[in-house]
């Protein structure tokens, strides 16, 4: 007996799954690498075993002469790598996908190719309208990697820095309290019959938790202070010992800061940090301490930090040493290099896989969040409401 035919062609009859499979095609990226012109800028996106990664999967990348050299990379292990070399800038910000860690300048979005897409920093903080009004001229698609979410629903790139920056403090106190650096000839070190340094904390998220286990680590005692409970237990589960902890009370933290040879700020603040050491608190100090403000990007979270450069990177006031320079993590351009690099090296290859910037947006929520402009469409909220532009919802756009 036959059996009737179906109404419906295969096609039809896959799930719905399946058809979003075989929509998918892999495409090949051409992927711009420019070299950082901001002061004191050393980091680049993409480390040579990363761009190795990528271009063994069948895509180009285009590399300015000497993009690495700040963070100790030749353009010898990019071209092994299998990257192309050239020193025409141009060529390179002409490229469909461009990398950076900074944002383009205004002269560098010039440069841009129209309907191109960028992913780098956006630093909302420090951006003009105009910056934005650039970019959606051009019709530009561009991603900030320090929105991007992972399956977790945490910010990888800001954690990734946070983790470094939170080191970092800790490294650059000790160097501040030696004798050759002008300091009181303090060392961090559990040293026998030798009092510990004595570290406070100011904020008990990722900055935090990644300069208290340093400290710990160097033998010193350490209080933590923060205004959230949960972030205080947090930190002693996750550094799997008894520390002291404590709300931000006045009373308490003047205490800790009369008897501190190390401050350490690491508030964080919706628009900026809030300040919650005052100039007074600062004033009761012990001569010869030092004061890191980890927070000074937002405004910092002691009320006598200045921002300052790591050519000049301390100001003294009150006898207390600051230490302000902003962009600490590029102190250690290497590291950060690596650091990027795993974060952008997965969703290039998973751009490549899912056929371009398009699908990808369409398919991974986290990227999507990382998104603020849509072939020059705003869809960024904060953004829209922080420079009084218009924006668009992106879930009404690519679907």
């Amino acid at each position: 007996m036959d059996l009737p035919i179906s109404p419906f062609s295969k096609q039809q009859l896959l799930p719905q799954e399946e058809t979003l499979e075989i929509l998918k095609q892999k495409g090949e990226l051409f992927i711009g690498l420019p070299k950082e012109n901001q002061h004191q800028e050393k980091r680049i996106c993409l480390t040579p075993d990363a761009v190795n990664a990528i271009t063994a999967n069948g895509h180009r990348i285009l590399i300015e002469s000497g993009a690495g050299e700040g963070a100790n990379f030749t353009d010898v292990e990019y071209t092994n790598a299998g990257a192309e070399i050239t020193k025409d800038t141009k060529k390179v910000f002409s490229c469909p996908l461009l990398l950076k860690v900074e944002p383009p300048t205004l002269a560098e979005i010039e440069m841009l190719n129209p309907q191109a897409t960028i992913i780098s920093a956006l630093q909302i903080k420090i951006q003009e309208k105009r910056y934005f009004e650039a970019l959606a001229k051009k019709r530009i698609t561009a991603i900030a990697f320090e929105y991007i979410r992972d399956e977790d629903g945490k910010y990888p790139a800001v954690r990734s820095l946070s983790e470094i920056a939170g080191i970092s403090s800790v490294l650059i106190a000790s160097e501040l309290m030696a004798v050759t650096n002008e300091g009181k000839g303090l060392m961090f070190g559990n040293i026998s019959g030798v009092p510990p340094v004595e570290v406070v904390i100011i904020g008990a998220g990722t900055v935090g938790e990644f300069a208290a286990r340093s400290a710990i680590g160097l033998g010193a005692n350490i209080k933590v202070f923060d205004n959230s409970i949960t972030k205080l237990r947090n930190i002693q589960t996750n550094l799997n010992q008894t520390i002291y902890t404590s709300t931000i009370q006045p009373k308490n933290l003047l205490k800790a800061l009369k008897r501190c040879d190390v401050a350490i700020g690491a508030t964080r603040g919706k628009d900026r940090s809030p300040v919650v050491v005052s100039s007074t608190m600062v004033e009761h100090m012990k001569k010869g301490a030092v004061i890191i403000d980890v927070s000074i990007d937002m405004g910092g979270c002691f009320e006598t930090s200045e921002v300052t450069c790591h050519n000049k990177p301390t100001v003294e006031k009150f006898g207390v040493v600051h230490y302000g320079v902003p962009n600490i993590p590029s102190r250690y351009p290497k590291t950060a290099s690596v650091s990027i690099s795993n974060i952008f090296t997965p969703y290039l290859l998973k751009l490549g896989e899912d056929g371009g910037i398009e699908n990808s947006l369409r398919f991974d929520k986290g990227l999507r969040n990382g998104l603020y402009l849509y072939h020059g469409i705003l869809t960024n909220k904060s953004v829209g409401e922080w420079f009084d532009l218009q924006y668009s919802d992106i879930n009404f756009l690519i679907f």
